[in-house]
C-alpha cells in the first residue's frame, strides 16, 4: 500500500487499529485525536505522525489535514473514525450528551468529508471512509442517541458517495457490529455473539482501501441479515431482540465498569 492514511480518533481502538494495520501493509499513517497526548503515545508505538484534533472544529481539522499534507505531500484516504457512544434510557440522555456525540459523530464526519473531498476532486482521486455502525441500521434500546448519529453517517456517506460517482474519488460507510474496544465498556455481548476485535475492523478497512466498496459490514456474515432485518415485520424484530437479549444490553451495564469511559467522553 503506498498511499498516505490519515485517521481521526486513533489514539487507541478501531483507530489505532487501523493505523497499525495500514503501517504493516507499507501505508503512511498520520493519526489525530483530540487527547494530545495519547495521540503522541500512540504515534511513538507506531513510528507515525501523531497530531492534535478536534473533529468538530472546522479551523482544527483544516489544520490537522493541512500538517499532514506538508508533512507527506497529499491525503490519499481520510478515515473519519472518531466518535462516542453514550447509552442508556431515552428519558436519561442529557442535552449535553445529545448535543456532543451528534457534534462529534455527524458533524465531525460531516466536516472531515468535506475537508478531504475538496483536496481529492481536483485530483481525480482519494477515499474517504467513515465509520458508521450496525447499530445505523438496527435500532435499540438503551442506544437511541448513538442509533440516530450512525444511522446519519449512513445516509450522508451514501449521499457523498453517489455525489462523486465518476469522479476517481471513493466513498464508503464501514459498518462494524459489536467489538472490544470502551464503547462497549461495562455491557454484555447480545447472547450467542462472538464480539470483533479492533483488528478485524482494521483489516476490513485495509481491504476496502485495496478494493473500493459503497459499504462494508463487519463482520461479513452479518451484512445480508443487518440489511434484510430491516424488511421483517415488527413483531419478528421485536422477537429477535429480545431472543439475542438486545432489549437488555444498553439498558442494564455495570456502571462502574464504564465509569471511566463515561468520564472521558463528556470532560
Amino acid at each position: 500500500m503506498s498511499k498516505v492514511v490519515v485517521i481521526t480518533g486513533a489514539a487507541r481502538g478501531i483507530g489505532f487499529a487501523t493505523a497499525r494495520a495500514c503501517k504493516a501493509k507499507g501505508g503512511t499513517v498520520v493519526i489525530g485525536d483530540i487527547d494530545e497526548a495519547a495521540a503522541k503515545a500512540a504515534g511513538e508505538r507506531l513510528g507515525a505522525t501523531a497530531l492534535p484534533v478536534d473533529v468538530t472544529s472546522r479551523e482544527s481539522f483544516e489544520a490537522f489535514l493541512a500538517a499532514a499534507e506538508a508533512a507527506h505531500g497529499r491525503i490519499d484516504v481520510l478515515v473519519n473514525n472518531a466518535g462516542i457512544m453514550p447509552i442508556g434510557p431515552v428519558t436519561g440522555e442529557s442535552d449535553a450528551d445529545a448535543r456532543r456525540c451528534l457534534d462529534i459523530n455527524v458533524h465531525g464526519v460531516m466536516l472531515g468529508t468535506k475537508l478531504a473531498l475538496a483536496r481529492m476532486l481536483p485530483r481525480g482521486r482519494g477515499h474517504v471512509i467513515n465509520i458508521a455502525s450496525v447499530a445505523g441500521l438496527l435500532p435499540t434500546p438503551g442506544l437511541a442517541l448513538y442509533n440516530a448519529s450512525k444511522a446519519a453517517v449512513v445516509a450522508f456517506t451514501e449521499a457523498a458517495r453517489l455525489e462523486v460517482l465518476d469522479s476517481g474519488v471513493h466513498v464508503t460507510a464501514v459498518l462494524p457490529s459489536f467489538t472490544n474496544t470502551e464503547l462497549i465498556a461495562g455491557t454484555d455481548s447480545p447472547r450467542g455473539q462472538r464480539n470483533c476485535e479492533p483488528e478485524d475492523i482494521a483489516d476490513a478497512i485495509v481491504a476496502v482501501i485495496g478494493r473500493p466498496r459503497a459499504q462494508v459490514v463487519v463482520p461479513a456474515n452479518l451484512g445480508l441479515p443487518t440489511k434484510l432485518g430491516q424488511l421483517f415485520p415488527e413483531r419478528v424484530r421485536e422477537a429477535v431482540m429480545r431472543l439475542y437479549r438486545l432489549d437488555k444490553v444498553f439498558l442494564d451495564w455495570d456502571h462502574e465498569a464504564r465509569k471511566f469511559y463515561d468520564d472521558r467522553i463528556r470532560n
